[in-house]
């Protein structure tokens, strides 16, 4: 697939090196000639220095026989002129703009894809806000992840000595919890993938994803894991965009503290906030966290735009008594460096922004991408088609299809029901099928298992 990216920043650079990894012709347009020269060096595609909204920047970045423009640049209005410009004079099948304004995300799709050309909106501090109070809603998970509008839950956790099934054979989950249904479809043991069987036996530390309704996670992290205390306190470092929408989201049912160092924007977050207390000050400063008992905060979230502070504030807060902190980091590197150290879990907002764009690209029928420990592996909600005769898994039961070595379906998720998957489970047509892939390569194997014979057309 042909596709021009405007916009060659952390978001802008991430999305290249995953596309560019998955075969794809990609052209990457951005003002700064030093970012560009880097992208040239690491991946094997074309830049183009100048201005993403010039149509004759567009032209030269090859917008006329593009199949894709993605505009992920600093500027809503860049990206949003961008692709009315590529759907106007252009013609480019799909136009997918980056917005980070609230007064745009909150008009109606067709109202952008009428005025603006935009086909698809993506927003890298949203999408990193509800990774955040996920995670805050289970202080215990390494990541979650929703599908079927909540219904049902994908979540990572780090199985502990004394969880109930820790040292325990995979088959006896039925027995432990008779009442719940739930999947394993992946673990990981000293950083290798296993595909577990029922025999296969959960060992401390192992990273376990788990499949199960929403309503089920508590009961089954309880046997996987000691239990944390109830979160109640919440301390953000940084007022910008997403530490903004965090403490809008919380601070009706948590006691929310915000500390940014600029006092016009503590004056306006104090403004814009109702219950969440804004503190000016340096997330970094010893004497101020002890001022405000940060021994007693539950989760400690460093959301500043500086990855350094990130880091630093959070490894302070841990070692003065936060419960769990969580650090925002933009460059990849430093993300693998601390995550699982000191700091409970480092996020990495390109990494999360990834996903839904891959959800368009990638052949079959994509409802969902969502990329697992830090773009390793993937976890896929597919919609299948056909029928017996022209589809290699409808009609048959789970244990019957030949899946690549590393994929496992963990649920069908069938009209408003969910299922979750058994050896035995039956597809059907239409279904949408939970997929976990352990590693990346396997993902072309997955697409043409999904592919639909000629004869149902």
């Amino acid at each position: 697939m042909k596709i021009i990216i405007l916009g060659a920043g952390q978001v802008g650079a991430n999305l290249a090196a995953s596309l560019v990894a998955e075969n794809n012709d990609i052209t990457v347009v951005d003002l700064d000639a030093s970012r560009l020269a880097l992208l040239l060096d690491r991946f094997d595609l074309r830049t183009v220095r100048g201005h993403a909204a010039n149509p004759s920047i567009l032209k030269q970045a090859g917008a006329e026989d593009a199949d894709m423009l993605v505009a992920v640049t600093q500027s809503d209005e860049t990206n949003l002129v961008a692709c009315r410009i590529a759907s106007s004079l252009f013609n480019v099948p799909t136009r997918i703009a980056r917005i980070r304004s609230n007064d745009f995300l909150g008009q109606e799709a067709e109202f952008l894809r009428e005025h603006f050309g935009v086909d698809d909106v993506i927003s890298p501090e949203q999408e990193v806000t509800d990774t955040l109070r996920r995670l805050i809603e289970h202080p215990e998970a390494l990541q979650v992840l929703d599908f079927a509008e909540g219904k049902v839950r994908l979540v990572a956790v780090r199985a502990y000595h004394g969880g109930p099934l820790v040292g325990h054979e995979l088959q006896d989950i039925k027995r432990h919890m008779p009442d719940v249904d739930c999947r394993i479809p992946a673990i990981y043991r000293r950083d290798r993938g296993i595909v577990p069987k029922g025999i296969t036996v959960i060992e401390p530390g192992d990273e376990v994803f788990f499949l199960a309704r929403r309503q089920d996670i508590p009961s089954v992290m309880r046997e996987l894991r000691r239990m944390e205390r109830r979160v109640k306190r919440v301390m953000i470092a940084g007022g910008g965009n997403i530490g903004r929408r965090l403490a809008a989201g919380l601070e009706r049912n948590y006691e929310v503290k915000l500390i940014d160092h600029n006092k016009a924007t503590c004056k306006l977050l104090a403004e814009q906030l109702h219950r969440t207390l804004v503190l000016q000050g340096d997330a970094t400063d010893e004497e101020l966290l002890e001022q405000e008992n940060i021994e007693t905060i539950d989760v400690f979230c460093a959301l500043t735009n500086d990855d350094e502070d990130n880091i630093m504030s959070a490894l302070l807060a841990k070692r003065m008594g936060a419960q769990r902190v969580i650090a925002l980091i933009n460059r990849s590197a430093y993300v693998n460096l601390v995550q699982g150290g000191e700091i409970d879990i480092a996020i990495s907002p390109a990494q999360a922004t990834v996903g839904p764009l891959l959800s368009k690209i990638r052949r079959g029928d994509m409802a969902a991408v969502h990329s697992l420990r830090r773009g390793a592996a993937e976890v896929l909600e597919i919609v299948v088609h056909g029928d017996l005769k022209t589809s290699k898994v409808v009609g048959r039961r789970i244990g019957d299809v030949a899946l690549p070595e590393g994929a496992a379906i963990a649920a069908i998720i069938r009209g408003d029901e969910v299922v979750i998957a058994h050896h035995d489970t039956l597809v059907e047509a239409e279904d949408h099928l939970i997929l976990f892939a352990l590693n990346k390569r396997i993902i072309p194997k997955v697409e043409k298992l999904f592919q639909v014979g000629f004869g149902f057309f």
